[in-house]
C-alpha cells in the first residue's frame, strides 16, 4: 500500500473538523434548482397515462362493446348503466394505481444509494439522490461515490471505476498527482482508504450521466410467481374467449338472435376473464414492500417477498445484529512479570502501568473512527489518557490493513524529534501474539487470559508496539517484519439486544434454524450464543477447522452446528453453498465488502443499512435499516402473512369466477331465461376487484403463522390442490344458486323476480366465500371477527348499491329485477348463510394450506 502524504492526512483531519460544508437551507435551494442526483428522473404516470392503459384492458373494452350493442337495441337504460359502471371501474382503478404509486414513491428514498456528507458542521448520512453540487462527501471503503467531485484530502484512497471505464484495476486517488487522480467519479466504488471530496456535478451532468441512462433503463425480469400468474391468465383468457365464440354461434344459430348472441358471448367472456390476477400481484408486492419498510426493512427485489416465508436457515452476524453494537472498553490487562488490570465497572482511573497499552491502541485506530470498538477506544482515551499521549502533531505515514490472513491492523507514525517511526498494532489476540515472537509459555498465558475474557462474553484484542529507524518507503511487506513488543489485551463489552432471545425462540417455533457466524473468539461467540438462546452443546466451528474440512465433513457438521467463530468473509460463502446443497432456503446477513459474494449466493441476502457498505447493500435482497435481528424475524413473519393472503386472494378469484361463468352458460344450455347480462357482471366486478386486492392484502396474519414449518419453496402458488379446491368451492356456489334458480323456475315464479332472487343469492354466496376465505383453517371467529376495516367498508358499499338497485325503480328496470317479497329476499340471503357454514366446515375438513 502506498504511503499517503503527511499533508494529505492533515487535510483529512482539517476537512473533517473545520469545514462546515453547505448549510441545510443552501442544500435545499440547490436541490430545487438542479434537481435530484439521478441518472434519469422517475417517470410520473399521470391520470391520462393510467386512463390510456385502462382503455386497453379487455374487461373495459367488453363493457363498452356491450353498451354499444344496448344502444343499437334501443336499451338506453342498460347502456347508461354500463357507462356508469365503466366510470366506477375507472375511478377504482385510478385510485388503486395512485395509491400504489404513492407507496413506491415513499420507498424511493430508501432504495437510493446513500452518501455521507458534511452539512452545517455535522456529518450526515443522506439518500444519494439528495446530494447537490458543493456538498462535502466523505469517502469510505465499500461505498459508492454518490457524484463527481474534486478531491480535498485522501488517505490511501483507491477507487474502482470499471463501471465507466471497463478497467477492473483499482485507481489511486490523491492530491499532488494528475488531474484524474485528484477527482472522483460518481458511480465508482471506494476499494480502500478514506477521503473527502467536494461535489462538482450531479445527476445527468455527471460523468456517468453524460455516458447515458442505460443503467436506469435495465428491466428486471419477472419473478417466478409473476410468470406463473401470466401463464394462468393466458389459459383462462383463451378458454373464456373460445367459449364466448361458441356461445355466440349457438345463440345465433339456435335462437336466431345474433345481437343477443353477441351480448351473451360478452357476458360469458366478462365472467371468465381473470384480469384480477395481475392486479393482485402488483398491489400485494407494492404494499408488501411498504409494510416491510414500516418495520425498517427494505425489500430491494420483489422475489424476496415471495421467498421470505420459505426460509429454513438464518445465518446471522453477532456484532450489531444480535448485540447492540454499542461497544464499551470493559477491561485492560497487561500480562507478564508485572501484571496489571483495569476493570471499567470498578470506576477507577486507568493505572499508569496500562497507559502505554491505551496509547498504542489509540495509535492503531483510525483517525476518524467509524467502527464501534474504535469509537469506544477514542472515548476512553479522551477521558483517561493524558493530553501529551494523544500525539496530535504526529503524522500517519503508512498503514497495514486488516486481511483474512492477518486479522490485525497496523499504523506507522512519525512525529517531531523522532529519529525513526513508531508502529502500533491491534487485532485478534492470538494473531498479535504470533507477530510478537512470544515464547510458548507467554503465548499460553495470552491464550488463557483471552479465553477467560471471552467466556465472560467480551470481545478481546491484542496490542503491540515497535520502534523502527525507517522513515520512508520502501516499507516492509507486513507488520511481522518489525520487532514488535506485546503490550497486553483490550476487552470490549457489547451486550445482547434485549429482544433477541424472544426473537430466536420465535424462529425455533417457526421451524427457522438460526446459525451465528462471527469473526470473534470462539469463547466469546459461545457465551453470546448461550445468552441468545442458541444451542451451544456443540463447540463452535472455527475458521481454521472449516478450512481443513472436506465438503462431506462440513455437511455432516452442519446438521448440529449453531455457532461459527473466527470465520473469514470468504468462508461464509462456503457455508451458504453447503446449506443450499442440503436443500435449505438460506438467509444470510452481512455488512462488509467481502460479504457481498455470500449475500448474493444466499436465497435472501440481508445487508446492514446502518453500518453496511454500499457493496453489501447492492448484493443483498433485503436491507435492515436499523441493523436489528428482531427486524429479520418480523420480516419473515410478514413474508408468511403476505404469502398467506396472496393464497387467499388467488383462491378467491379462481373460485368466484366459476359460478359466474356457470350461471352465464347454464341458461343457454337448458333453454332457461338468461340470468346474467353485462350489467350484472359489471356489478359483481365492483365487489370482486377491491376484495381480491386491497381487502385480502389488509388481512391480519393467521394465528399459527409462526408456529408452522416453512412452506416448500418449490411448491407453486397455483398448485393442483389450490385449483381443485377453488373450483370445488365455485361449483358448490353454482350448485346452490343454480339449484335455487331451477327450483323457483319450476314453481312458476316470474322471470324478473326469479332473476332478482338468484342474483341476491349469488351476491350473498360470494360474500360468504369472502368471509370463509379469510380463515385458512376454517375457524369462524377468524372469518367473522378478525379486524379488517377495509372489508367491512367494501361490504357496506356493496349492500348499499344492492339496496339502491332494488329500491329505485329505474335501476331495478335496468337490471330487469322484479320486486322481492320478504320470503324471496330471505331465501336469497339464507343461501349465503348456508354457504358460509358449508365452506367453513369444508375448510376445517380439507385443511387447505399454503
Amino acid at each position: 500500500m502506498n504511503a499517503p502524504q503527511a499533508a494529505a492526512t492533515d487535510d483529512l483531519e482539517k476537512t473533517d473538523s473545520q469545514d462546515a460544508g453547505l448549510s441545510p437551507a443552501e442544500a435545499a435551494r440547490l436541490l430545487a434548482q438542479d434537481g435530484p442526483n439521478e441518472l434519469s428522473p422517475p417517470k410520473h404516470r399521470t391520470v391520462w397515462h393510467i386512463l390510456a392503459e385502462l382503455i386497453r384492458e379487455p374487461m373495459l373494452q367488453l363493457l363498452l362493446a356491450a353498451g354499444a350493442i344496448y344502444l343499437l337495441l334501443g336499451n338506453r337504460g342498460e347502456a347508461l348503466m354500463l357507462l356508469a359502471f365503466v366510470l366506477l371501474t375507472v375511478i377504482i382503478s385510478v385510485s388503486q394505481e395512485q395509491r400504489t404509486a404513492k407507496v413506491l414513491e415513499a420507498l424511493r428514498d430508501l432504495t437510493s444509494p446513500r452518501a455521507l456528507v458534511r452539512r452545517g458542521g455535522q456529518t450526515l448520512r443522506i439518500a444519494g439522490r439528495e446530494v447537490v453540487c458543493g456538498d462535502l462527501l466523505l469517502l469510505e471503503e465499500g461505498d459508492r461515490v454518490a457524484a463527481d467531485g474534486q478531491l480535498l484530502s485522501s488517505h490511501d484512497l483507491q477507487t474502482d471505476e470499471s463501471l465507466l471505464s471497463g478497467e477492473s484495476a483499482a485507481v489511486e486517488k490523491r492530491l499532488g498527482g494528475t488531474a484524474e487522480q485528484a477527482r472522483v467519479v460518481g458511480g465508482s466504488l471506494v476499494v480502500s482508504g478514506q477521503g473527502w471530496a467536494r461535489v462538482t456535478a450531479t445527476g445527468p451532468r455527471s460523468e456517468i450521466g453524460r455516458i447515458g441512462s442505460s443503467l436506469a433503463e435495465i428491466e428486471i425480469p419477472p419473478t417466478p410467481l409473476n410468470q406463473q400468474t401470466r401463464r394462468l391468465v393466458r389459459l383462462f383468457s383463451i378458454l373464456g374467449l373460445s367459449l364466448s365464440v361458441l356461445v355466440l354461434l349457438l345463440f345465433g344459430l339456435l335462437r336466431g338472435d345474433w345481437l343477443g348472441g353477441v351480448l351473451a358471448g360478452i357476458t360469458l367472456a366478462m365472467s371468465m376473464l381473470p384480469q384480477e390476477f395481475l392486479l393482485i400481484l402488483t398491489v400485494f408486492m407494492a404494499m408488501g414492500a411498504w409494510r416491510l419498510s414500516k418495520q425498517r426493512v427494505l425489500a430491494r427485489r420483489a422475489a424476496t417477498i415471495e421467498t421470505l416465508g420459505a426460509a429454513t436457515v438464518l445465518c446471522s452476524d453477532k456484532t450489531g445484529t444480535l448485540t447492540v453494537n454499542e461497544m464499551a472498553v470493559a477491561e485492560l490487562a497487561h500480562l507478564g512479570e508485572s501484571p496489571a488490570r483495569w476493570v471499567s465497572a470498578e470506576g477507577q482511573p486507568v493505572p499508569e502501568a496500562l497507559l502505554d497499552l491505551l496509547e498504542v491502541a489509540l495509535l492503531a485506530s483510525e483517525i476518524a473512527p467509524v467502527d464501534a470498538m474504535e469509537r469506544a477506544l477514542h472515548g476512553l482515551a479522551e477521558v483517561q489518557l493524558p493530553a501529551g499521549r494523544h500525539h496530535a502533531g504526529w503524522n500517519l505515514v503508512h498503514e497495514y490493513g486488516l486481511s483474512p490472513e492477518l486479522p490485525a491492523m497496523s499504523h506507522v507514525w512519525q512525529g517531531e524529534g523522532m529519529a525513526g517511526s513508531r508502529v502500533a498494532v491491534k487485532g485478534a489476540a492470538e494473531a498479535v501474539a504470533a507477530l510478537c515472537g512470544l515464547s510458548e509459555a507467554q503465548r499460553a498465558q495470552v491464550a488463557a487470559e483471552t479465553q477467560a475474557m471471552a467466556e465472560r462474553g467480551l470481545r478481546v484484542l491484542g496490542v503491540a508496539r515497535a520502534d523502527t529507524p525507517l522513515r520512508a518507503a520502501p516499507w516492509p511487506a507486513g507488520p511481522q517484519d518489525f520487532e514488535l513488543q506485546f503490550l497486553g489485551l483490550l476487552a470490549f463489552a457489547d451486550p445482547l439486544r434485549p429482544e433477541v432471545p424472544e426473537a430466536i425462540a420465535q424462529c425455533r417455533a417457526a421451524g427457522l434454524r438460526v446459525i451465528m457466524i462471527t469473526g470473534d473468539h470462539p469463547a466469546t461467540a459461545r457465551a453470546i450464543a448461550a445468552q441468545a438462546g442458541l444451542n451451544t452443546e456443540q463447540a463452535p466451528i472455527t475458521g481454521t477447522e472449516l478450512a481443513q474440512m472436506s465438503d462431506a465433513e462440513l455437511s455432516q457438521r452442519l446438521a448440529q452446528a449453531s455457532v461459527f467463530a473466527r470465520i473469514k468473509p470468504e468462508q461464509k460463502l462456503r457455508i451458504v453453498e453447503a446449506l443450499k446443497a442440503q436443500g435449505e432456503v438460506v438467509a444470510m446477513t452481512g455488512d462488509g465488502v467481502n460479504d457481498a459474494p455470500s449475500l448474493k449466493a444466499a436465497h435472501i441476502g440481508i445487508a446492514m443499512g446502518g453500518r453496511g457498505t454500499d457493496v453489501a447493500r447492492e448484493a443483498s435482497s433485503l436491507v435492515l435499516l436499523d441493523d436489528q435481528f428482531s427486524a429479520i424475524v418480523g420480516a419473515v413473519r410478514l413474508g408468511r402473512r403476505i404469502y398467506d393472503n396472496l393464497h387467499k386472494a388467488m383462491a378467491f378469484v379462481l373460485a368466484v369466477h366459476v359460478p359466474i361463468a356457470g350461471l352465464s352458460l347454464l341458461p343457454l344450455l337448458f333453454g332457461w331465461p338468461l340470468l346474467l347480462s353485462p350489467v350484472h357482471i359489471a356489478f359483481l366486478e365492483l365487489l370482486i376487484d377491491p376484495v381480491c386486492s386491497i381487502v385480502f392484502e389488509a388481512e391480519e396474519e393467521e394465528a399459527d403463522v409462526m408456529t408452522r414449518p416453512p412452506r416448500d419453496p418449490a411448491a407453486p402458488l397455483f398448485s393442483g390442490r389450490l385449483i381443485a379446491w377453488s373450483v370445488a368451492q365455485g361449483l358448490l356456489i353454482l350448485a346452490v344458486v343454480g339449484g335455487l334458480y331451477a327450483f323457483l323456475l319450476q314453481r312458476g315464479l316470474d322471470e324478473a323476480a326469479l332473476r332478482a332472487t338468484a342474483f341476491v343469492a349469488l351476491v350473498s354466496c360470494n360474500i360468504a366465500l369472502i368471509l370463509a376465505s379469510r380463515s385458512l383453517g376454517g375457524r369462524w371467529r377468524e372469518a367473522l371477527l378478525r379486524p379488517n376495516r377495509v372489508l367491512w367498508q367494501v361490504l357496506a358499499a356493496t349492500a348499499a348499491l344492492l339496496a339502491a338497485v332494488f329500491w329505485l325503480a329505474p335501476l331495478r328496470e335496468v337490471f330487469r329485477f322484479g320486486a322481492l317479497s320478504p320470503q324471496l329476499l330471505g331465501l336469497g340471503l339464507g343461501s349465503g348463510l348456508v354457504m358460509l357454514l358449508l365452506l367453513l366446515s369444508l375448510r376445517r375438513w380439507s385443511a387447505v394450506h399454503p
